[in-house]
């Protein structure tokens, strides 16, 4: 079976004409030459048929629009011997073809980046019953976020947690003595933990049958990729695509080319531990590097730019971190700008400040100044998709891009940039692509970010509420009257919660703590049901634990609570 495009054919010199009627909906078995929806010009009615028989898998106009030659209307799903003639889309290059004709370099359903929105799309669209073909330039399957990011990076935040629980235990009357740091072993723990996750993605892919091919894919045409691979380059033409292509680190353009300057890539590949590191940008990715190389041994400055580390966070929630950073020895300047880098000996870099400029030396420097999105390497304009400025791919609640037979989701169509926002509508976009109805509406999506402490908010900000007025009741509780957080000799932790004044229900949510990024999901859960501050305050959490903090924040909202 193949999914087919039915287009709008030529209706003479007319244009955007109104479809008056919609003559089948999905599941509808039709034959051809059937009328599938009916047009009123200022002169007459028209129906429109159908070119080719084929169930009808999804509508994509509705009553009232209008439509041209060439406008996307229907997808059948047929026979693979089923043929028609089209009109070929307007956004499309003449020479592509509206449906490729079946063959071994012929892909019913593609997804284009094997990250972890790319892989559940592919999985998903499989477990539908789609045949997928899966394209990647990595040898191993995860993207990103398994390889280079999210999972090595906190391979190396659990080593270095063991070491400051290890030292914090001296003042609980546990002696250990000076840690024994094995590069190589380290190394070998994080990718011993990316290997595991990389080989599962493997029999996930085989299980369902999904083709997997290693190379750069760029579009040629609306329904046509070039895949180059390093000995070879094929061309491959599909009914569908899914764009996950993701983000790269952003660069700064000033700075020199040099092995000592690295990106998140390079941090995270541990080739030593230098004795004095910069690290330009105060987000999440910069702090979690600079807290992971301070506790293997080096001296640490962080340079952000704003007034705060973490900008897009409360200024409360931060506090904790920017403390406990600061009393661990590390050094944050923020409205601080680097202004240029000279690499000789060892790397001059000079700063920006509010009291004039000043001039520092470092064995290493990393750049986490944030990601940029891979849109514009993928030749999109080939296939009549249009970019941002930025490099985004613009898509609708259904993850369409402007082509509705290809898709876009994860980083490359827009903030955030989270891998967790990618998953979710990697399933809407393979379910979509499958004829169900489904559309990413993600009342919220939460940050974490896994510092020591962690930080993790959802929903509506203090910040932002402040900034846009809106009224919000606040409510928090603090950690040192946590039993269980003073149990763990973390006390230095905070819960949040932010409430509608009128309703009472949970708008928004932040913590700062141990864990904080696993207790996060209890609030963004509150929101995404619409609960109330009675709704968490009347649900018995377990005791004692992290979690009854959110608890207490409620019964402080409500007046009820007896633990402060």
């Amino acid at each position: 079976m193949m999914i087919k495009d039915i287009y709008i054919p030529d209706i003479g010199d007319f244009s955007d004409v109104p479809i008056i009627e919609l003559l089948v909906a999905p599941g509808d078995r039709i034959a051809k030459d059937d009328a599938i929806l009916t047009l009123e010009t200022d002169k007459a009615t028209l129906d429109v048929p159908s070119p080719m028989a084929g169930t009808v898998t999804e509508m994509l106009v509705q009553v009232g629009e209008t439509v041209s030659e060439g406008h996307l209307v229907i997808r059948l799903e047929t026979s693979d011997g089923a043929t028609a003639e089209v009109a070929t889309p307007a956004t499309a290059p003449a020479t592509t073809p509206s449906a490729a004709p079946a063959s071994d370099d012929h892909a019913s359903l593609v997804v284009i980046g094997a990250g972890p929105g790319g892989y559940t799309a592919a999985f998903r669209a499989a477990d539908l019953g789609r045949d997928v073909t899966l394209i990647d330039p990595r040898p191993t399957l995860g993207g990103v976020c398994l390889n280079v990011g999210c999972i090595p990076s906190k391979a190396l935040l659990h080593i270095a947690k063991v070491l400051d629980e290890a030292e914090a235990a001296r003042d609980h009357g546990l002696g250990f003595g000076r840690p024994e740091i094995d590069l190589d072993k380290i190394r070998g723990f994080k990718d011993d933990v990316v290997a595991r996750l990389t080989t599962g993605l493997v029999g996930l892919a085989k299980r369902r049958k999904v083709k997997v091919i290693q190379g750069k894919a760029t579009f040629t045409g609306a329904n046509s990729l070039m895949i180059d691979a390093e000995d070879d380059t094929r061309r491959l033409t599909f009914d569908q695509a899914i764009i996950s292509v993701g983000s790269e680190p952003a660069p700064l353009s000033f700075l020199p080319e040099d092995p000592r300057i690295i990106d998140s890539t390079g941090a995270l590949e541990l080739t030593n531990v230098p004795p004095r590191m910069l690290v330009i940008g105060g987000g999440i990715i910069g702090l979690e590097m600079a807290q992971a190389y301070h506790t293997l041994g080096s001296k640490i400055d962080i340079v952000e730019a704003t007034p705060q580390i973490i900008p897009g966070a409360d200024k409360d929630i931060v506090a904790p971190l920017t403390k406990r950073l600061r009393d661990k020895g590390l050094t944050i300047h923020t409205d601080t700008r680097v202004t240029g880098v000279t690499a000789g000996d060892t790397l001059e870099a000079r700063f920006g400040t509010p009291k004039g400029e000043v001039t520092e030396f470092y064995d290493r420097i990393l750049v986490a100044v944030g990601r940029r999105p891979n849109g514009a390497k993928i030749g999109a304009e080939a296939a009549g998709i249009e970019l941002t400025p930025e490099g985004f791919l613009p898509v609708d609640a259904r993850m369409r891009t402007r082509q509705p037979h290809i898709f876009a989701i994860g980083d490359v169509v827009g903030q955030p940039m989270l891998a967790h926002k990618a998953t979710h509508e990697g399933k809407v976009a393979a379910e979509v692509a499958c004829g169900e109805k489904v559309a990413f509406d993600a009342g919220c999506i939460p940050s974490v970010a896994y510092t020591d402490p962690e930080i993790a908010w959802v929903g509506l900000t203090e910040t932002r509420a402040k900034a846009e007025g809106i009224k919000v009741e606040k409510a928090s509780f603090p950690w040192m009257a946590s039993g269980r957080a003073l149990s763990m000799g973390r006390s230095d932790g905070l819960t949040k919660l932010l409430f509608d004044p009128e309703t009472g229900r949970v708008l928004g949510g932040a913590i700062v703590g141990a864990n904080a990024g696993d207790l996060i999901a209890e609030i963004t859960l509150a929101i995404e049901l619409g609960a109330d501050a009675h709704d968490l305050s009347l649900t018995i959490h377990p005791h004692p634990t992290l979690s009854e903090t959110v608890a207490f924040s409620a019964e402080a909202h409500l007046g009820s609570l007896t633990d402060l």
